[in-house]
This record gives C-alpha cells, sequence and structure tokens, in this order.
C-alpha cells in the first residue's frame, strides 16, 4: 500500500527505487552527483508518492541558495522595477536570482528542484490549483508580488496599500475641484484592481459625489486598454473631466487618447496614474501617480523567500508596503467649461 504523502520517508523513496538515502537526498536538495537515470527514477517515485520534502538548508561551503522568479506577458516597466528589488536583495543576501516566463510544462516544479531552485518568486502570475499542489509535492515554498487574486493560504504574498492608494487618488483630484472623476481600471476580479476601485469609491462617497455607472471601466492593465476606455469615457455625453487610471501604462493610454481628440492634460483632461514606473517620470506631461514602492516590494518578497526555504518561520502570509500619492503635471483644476470633444 502506498505510503501516506505526510508518512513517506527518504527511506521509503530509497527502497522503491533501489538507492541509498544520500542519493535520493541529493535529488531532493537539487545536486548534481546523481547519474541521470537514477535522478529521473527517484523524481518519478517523488512525484507518485507526494512525497512533501521538508524545506532544507545548503550547508555546503561557499554554496549560495538560487530563487527562481517568474513573470508572464512582457518585460515592462513594472516588472523591470520589481525585478531590480529583488536582485539587489539578493545580492545584500548572498543569494542568486534565475529569472523565467511562467511554465506550464509537466512538473515544472520538479524540474526547479532538480535544477537547484530553494524556492520561487512570481511576480503578478496566477497559479492554479495544480500548479500549487505541484509546488507542494516538490517542497518549493511559492511568494507571490502583487497577487491578482486572493492569495491561497499555502502561499505567502507582497502587495502594497491599494484602496489608500486609490483613496488618495481620488482625494487629490477632488481637492483640485474635480467632481467628474472617472476610474479605467484593469481586470474586474484582480485583488489589486478592486481594492484601487473601492479606494476610488469611498473617496467619491465621503466627498458627496455620485459616479455614474459609465464612469468606472475595467479593462487591462495596458497602454492599449487606456486608449480604448479613455476613447469611450471622452465620447460621454458628459465625459469626465478627471481620470484615475488603475496603473501608469493605461494612464499614458488616456494622455493619448485625450490628445488625438484635441484635448491637453492637464488643461483640458488631469489624469492620476498608478505604480510611479519610470514611464510615468518621462511621460508628457510627467504623471501625477500614486507610488507603489516596487524595488522594496521585490526586496520584500526575495527575503521573505530566503527565510522560508531556510526553513524560518513567517508571521504573515500576506505583506503589504505603503503607497504614496506624487503629484506632477498631469493633474489641474478643471476648466470652468466642460471641455471639448473631438
Amino acid at each position: 500500500m502506498r505510503p501516506d504523502a505526510r508518512r513517506t520517508t527518504l527511506a521509503d523513496i530509497a527502497r522503491a527505487a533501489g538507492v541509498s538515502v544520500a542519493t535520493v537526498s541529493k535529488v531532493v536538495n537539487g545536486r548534481g552527483d546523481v547519474a541521470p537515470g537514477t535522478r529521473t527514477r527517484v523524481q518519478e517515485l517523488l512525484h507518485e508518492h507526494a512525497y512533501l520534502a521538508p524545506v532544507f538548508r545548503h550547508t555546503d561551503a561557499g554554496e549560495s541558495p538560487t530563487i527562481e522568479v517568474q513573470f508572464r506577458g512582457g518585460l515592462k516597466s513594472y516588472v523591470a522595477e520589481t525585478l531590480e528589488g529583488i536582485v539587489d536583495a539578493a545580492s545584500e543576501s548572498g543569494a542568486s536570482v534565475v529569472v523565467s516566463k511562467a511554465s506550464a510544462a509537466p512538473h515544472w516544479a520538479r524540474n526547479l528542484v532538480s535544477a537547484g531552485r530553494r524556492a520561487v518568486i512570481a511576480i503578478t502570475s496566477v497559479y492554479t490549483a495544480a500548479h500549487l499542489n505541484e509546488l507542494a509535492r516538490s517542497g518549493l515554498p511559492l511568494v507571490v508580488l502583487d497577487p491578482l487574486h486572493l492569495p491561497d493560504s499555502r502561499i505567502h504574498s507582497v502587495g502594497a496599500t491599494n484602496f489608500a492608494g486609490g483613496l488618495a487618488a481620488t482625494q487629490h483630484l477632488l481637492s483640485l475641484g474635480h467632481r467628474r472623476v472617472a476610474y479605467l481600471g484593469g481586470p474586474a476580479m484582480a485583488v489589486c484592481n478592486q481594492a484601487r476601485l473601492h479606494g476610488y469609491r469611498a473617496a467619491m462617497e465621503a466627498g458627496g459625489v455620485p459616479v455614474p455607472e459609465a464612469h468606472t471601466r475595467p479593462g487591462e492593465f495596458t497602454y492599449e486598454s487606456g486608449l480604448l476606455g479613455a476613447a469611450a469615457l471622452l465620447d460621454l455625453e458628459e465625459p469626465p473631466t478627471a481620470v484615475f487610471a488603475g496603473n501608469d501604462e493605461i494612464a499614458v493610454g488616456v494622455v493619448e487618447a485625450a490628445r488625438a481628440r484635441g484635448l491637453r492634460v492637464p488643461e483640458d483632461l488631469s489624469v492620476v496614474g498608478f505604480d510611479d514606473t519610470s514611464l510615468a517620470r518621462m511621460a508628457s506631461p510627467p504623471l501625477t501617480t500614486v507610488r507603489q514602492p516596487l524595488r522594496e516590494m521585490g526586496g520584500a518578497a526575495l527575503r521573505t523567500a530566503l527565510r522560508l526555504a531556510n526553513g524560518e518561520r513567517v508571521d504573515s502570509h500576506h505583506i503589504e508596503l505603503a503607497t504614496e500619492l506624487v503629484v506632477r503635471a498631469s493633474t489641474a483644476p478643471p476648466r470652468a467649461a466642460s471641455p471639448e470633444r473631438g
């Protein structure tokens, strides 16, 4: 009878494979001095027995832990700046980082273990139950940066105070005198998008300003989504005088959509972004935006991953770092008359 996953030992695996416990331990810990055929046989048995490897420590002198960092989509400003924080923290900690695109290949987590990875950091990637089960069987801890969905209790995550950021962005626009303020966001079910939208709604409600249904639009966290969403908003009979965008890419799309209609930012339309990536600083005009501490978030994720890999206790499954409103040139009081629509 197959041993229960919680009671399966290295000795059980070694007996089934016809090898020593030391050899199985080398496979589990990603050591390279195991024959390929033996490694494959042991890995198959580990998977078959759903062996939950204890989080292991590297004890060899001079050996540095290696963390796998995975992301989806293109290497955009958000990902690049977060990666910079991860790499800086890894350098300070004596760890190594390998960056890759998120994989759907079979046994991908076991392959990471075989390659000597100690933990996985995912940047806004979506992990299914199958992914999490694969990670659990491999014994690899997972830390998700800025999770798109509510984190599973089996993983740890690092994010920012999205609600507070949405509140601050909208309060800023209201304080300038805007009353027709729209929210142009990312995916409707993304946790970070929902929090930013709730912050926007809370500020509007506190200011006694109604929110027409047409003034809140979900989309994607992309420039193209900003173009399309802003076009729909600016074509309304009573278009907004200000737009709070769910991220900087959307905000830059809004600025371009306004320019294409002959509108000026901020004279005719105020725009606020979210993230404070290099894109916000290089935009024309430079964007008022909510700063997520992306490098600090990356550093926190790396340190959390190392602690988990070393078997240390982590007090919280989710860490939130503070956001901050950065006022630049893309916001101003509304004009006395409604902006003309092209």
